[in-house]
């Protein structure tokens, strides 16, 4: 394959020409059929051995690839080649405003976080301090908790129908809690790392830590689909907490003060919110808190909530240009 060359670049909806030549010269091919991530995106009859793969196929940011398979009376030759897809726009730029605040726990190293029908709930993590809790917005008060084995890693919490979801880090093993009482229904196992869990309609979506996304059956916990995340430049690493908001799916970026907005539908991130000024890392480390980790969207009242692990307050905010 002349072209594309390996981990060649392109954009959402862009158009991949390809070209072929034979490996072996005394092979006269007679016909070439080339497949776009695993999809048949054209076939070519005769020489010269090019074509263009139509927009229509490039849809999903992400690693794809683009192989041809050439057929003659002799043998079939078949190449591949990976190309990277990155976003077709650039990122909007956004802020925010703080509301109002709330109390939260100092010791709680967020990992989790969903409200519902005028309740927070919370995902802790640490070994010997991970827990789920169901806690009072206005105190910052536990009403409720069930602490996790103390060999275990508590990471991302969502409510699915009238169960809560709760994923570890490294333990490979989640559970199913029965709402109202926190009572353990099932439990569940995975091959990857549990970072952020939150729903959206009929699927859970499930990070862990890289820059892809997991669509997966709330019965079985088995993956249906993935996605990988880009902007314009680059693949979006290191995706933790998640919420569903509006359409999009917000992620923390760990380690920064970035929220990604990010479009189910593509893998693109449609913007980014900087929260750098919200509970800035001098202050922070002043009392011992961790980064920002935590969103929350109440959707009857249309408000959005963050935190972060041992931060002393909890905020209400609004997203600004």
């Amino acid at each position: 394959m002349v072209s594309p060359s390996e981990n060649a670049e392109y954009k959402l909806k862009d158009q991949i020409k390809v070209r072929i030549e034979s490996e072996d010269r005394t092979v006269r091919f007679d016909s070439v059929k080339v497949y776009f991530d695993g999809r048949q995106a054209a076939v070519v009859r005769s020489e010269p051995w090019e074509c263009s793969i139509s927009p229509s196929f490039n849809t999903l940011t992400g690693r794809k690839s683009v192989k041809a398979v050439g057929y003659s009376k002799e043998k079939t030759q078949s190449v591949t080649r990976f190309v990277i897809i990155n976003s077709d726009i650039k990122p909007a730029k956004f802020t925010f405003s703080v509301v109002r605040t709330y109390p939260h726990d100092r010791e709680a190293f967020t990992q989790g976080l969903f409200y519902d029908n005028g309740v927070l709930y919370e995902g802790t993590g640490q070994e010997s301090g991970s827990s789920l809790r169901e806690v009072e917005l206005q105190t910052g008060k536990v009403m409720r908790q069930h602490n996790l084995d103390p060999s275990l890693f508590g990471e991302g919490i969502t409510l699915y129908k009238d169960r809560i979801y709760q994923v570890t880090w490294r333990n490979k093993v989640g559970f199913v809690y029965n709402r109202s009482d926190f009572r353990v229904l099932n439990r569940l196992y995975y091959q990857t790392e549990g970072w952020g869990l939150t729903t959206m309609g009929e699927r859970l979506v499930m990070s862990d830590g890289s820059n892809i996304l997991y669509f997966l059956d709330p019965e079985s916990f088995t993956a249906v689909d993935r996605l990988e995340v880009y902007d314009d430049e680059k693949k979006v690493d290191q995706l933790n907490e998640l919420e569903y908001i509006n359409g999009e799916i917000w992620a923390n970026i760990w380690m920064t003060d970035l929220i990604a907005r990010i479009d189910p539908s593509s893998g693109r991130v449609n913007s980014y919110i900087d929260l750098s000024k919200l509970f800035p890392e001098a202050k922070r480390r002043e009392v011992n808190a961790d980064v920002l980790n935590g969103i929350a969207w109440d959707s009857s009242e249309g408000r959005i909530f963050v935190t972060g692990k041992r931060w002393p307050q909890l905020y209400e905010i609004k997203v600004i240009k």
